[in-house]
């Protein structure tokens, strides 16, 4: 598994910990099919639950990127992948962190973490592709879970230690984190090697899910091998490679794998080229400047939907240094060529915005509507624009349903926040902030706006009722997470 440098308390349990079938390194075939086993310890009921409360941690701690485009993107490629997946016993949820690390990492729950890094190194969709296979592939087979079962077969006392000091982790990261290193030093070697394990039968099973979603099985051993001969001799390499090192023979069964399933030429897709020109641009941690470099670079050998890629990521660099003539330039004749390309369309808006032009912006975003009137991206690029227009009145419908159909988007929650204290109605914004908070695991500052906000309106209300029943939500989810 992909993790990070200073893994949280979930991805250490997960690379030290870890159980599966060894298998002769030359003979692929003979890798064994492990299954999904580990109920007895762990169900996924309580996956579910462990993964709800890891991912408020990392919201509230981790630099989640909350782009709307680029989040749409990776959810559409993970859900392509997981429709061909065996063993899916879980929603899945995928999203970005802003990180120049080469990196992704799943947890329980379905929950699947790509580093922005991560696109800067991937040349083609397929080895981006051939990672999240690679943790979706953790996630179904359970390897958590499993190792958790393993451990306690062999020591449950250990095991009783190791669950205290993921509960801990939830509460004190840094403490958590500190527990585990006691609970589990005395058997390191062996964890390493049933996470190796655990690596091969991710490769293993990623490569059929490739192949499957119709993906270059090809990739995962070329991307492999291309970090490994990147790195090889550096003094510090990524964090996935000090994590997990890419051994020669890991990258030879993956390629002998790939191997066995037809050679297939797959082209990368145009959004896969825009998500990596708007992460570039927006994402990767450089100057505008430096930015702009890059895409000229690239330019030079590029040609067709490459180039509109790196025109469309150039328009952004302008668009944010305030240079919006030659954002226009760029900008406009890839909008006439393809006039329903959401990621030009969001460019376009911005730049309406950025000028003033509120009508146009509005005007454009209702009629992209038109053919998506659920899409998320023209959802909330309209209720920010109609509130750049200063027309929060008409927002708030808008996010009032938005929300509703995506309680788990911090976007949502934070325009209704500011459309609601734009109208003045200090309660509905108090609500729409405790939302946030909740989203955070900050039960306590959640509970205490909702009671704000019930002290605000009228008595006896359907308002104060909606909220005083909100709280006791809160409350009981509180004590769910102190319960774990």
């Amino acid at each position: 598994m992909f993790r990070f440098a200073k893994a949280p308390a979930y991805l250490l349990i997960s690379a030290l910990l870890g159980t599966s079938i060894a298998a002769p390194a030359n003979d692929l075939s003979s890798l064994p099919d492990i299954g999904t086993a580990a109920a007895s310890t762990l169900s996924i009921e309580k996956e579910m639950e462990y993964g709800d409360a890891y991912m408020r941690m990392i919201r509230a701690s981790m630099p989640v990127i909350s782009d709307p485009l680029l989040s749409e993107y990776i959810s559409d490629l993970g859900h392509r992948l997981v429709a061909n997946a065996n063993d899916v016993r879980t929603p899945f949820s995928f999203f970005m962190i802003q990180n120049r690390d080469i990196n992704a990492f799943a947890f329980f729950g379905g929950h699947v973490a790509i580093h922005s890094g991560l696109f800067l190194h991937a040349k083609t969709e397929s080895e981006l592709a051939s990672v999240v296979a690679h943790e979706i592939a953790h996630v179904t087979q359970r390897h958590l879970a499993r190792s958790m079962e393993d451990q306690a077969r062999k020591s449950p006392a250990t095991l009783a230690a190791l669950i205290g000091s993921m509960m801990l982790a939830i509460a004190s990261p840094e403490a958590g984190i500190a527990a585990i290193h006691a609970t589990t030093a005395a058997s390191a070697q062996g964890q390493i090697n049933y996470t190796r394990s655990n690596e091969k039968e991710a490769d293993r099973i990623g490569i059929a899910t490739l192949s499957k979603s119709g993906f270059d099985v090809q990739a995962m051993p070329r991307f492999f091998g291309r970090l490994a001969d990147q790195y090889r001799y550096v003094s510090t390499p990524p964090p996935m490679l000090l994590t997990h090192p890419l051994p020669e023979s890991r990258i030879t069964d993956s390629r002998s794998r790939a191997n066995q399933f037809p050679a297939s030429s797959v082209q990368t897709s145009k959004r896969y080229q825009l998500a990596r020109a708007r992460i570039v641009a927006r994402y990767a941690g450089i100057d505008n400047k430096a930015a702009l470099d890059w895409f000229e670079r690239q330019m030079k050998n590029s040609n067709g939907t490459m180039k509109d890629a790196l025109n469309y990521g150039k328009a952004l660099v302008y668009i944010d240094s305030e240079k919006y003539d030659q954002a226009h330039a760029l900008l406009d004749p890839l909008l006439a060529k393809e006039p329903n390309n959401r990621f030009y369309i969001d460019s376009a808006t911005d730049l309406d915005l950025h000028q003033k032009q509120y009508d146009r912006a509005i005007a454009r975003l209702e009629s992209a509507q038109k053919a998506n009137p659920n899409n998320k991206v023209l959802r909330l690029n309209l209720a920010n624009a109609l509130q750049e227009a200063n027309r929060n009145s008409d927002s708030i419908p808008i996010l009032t349903r938005y929300t509703y159909d995506n309680p788990n988007d911090p976007n949502g929650w934070h325009l209704l926040a500011q459309a609601q204290a734009a109208n003045g109605r200090r309660d509905a914004e108090l609500a729409a902030r405790a939302e946030l908070m909740a989203l955070r695991g900050a039960w306590e500052k959640a509970i205490q706006m909702y009671i704000q906000a019930s002290q605000i309106v009228e008595v006896n209300s359907l308002d104060q009722a909606r909220y005083d029943a909100r709280i006791d939500q809160l409350r009981l989810a509180r004590q769910r997470f102190a319960n774990l």
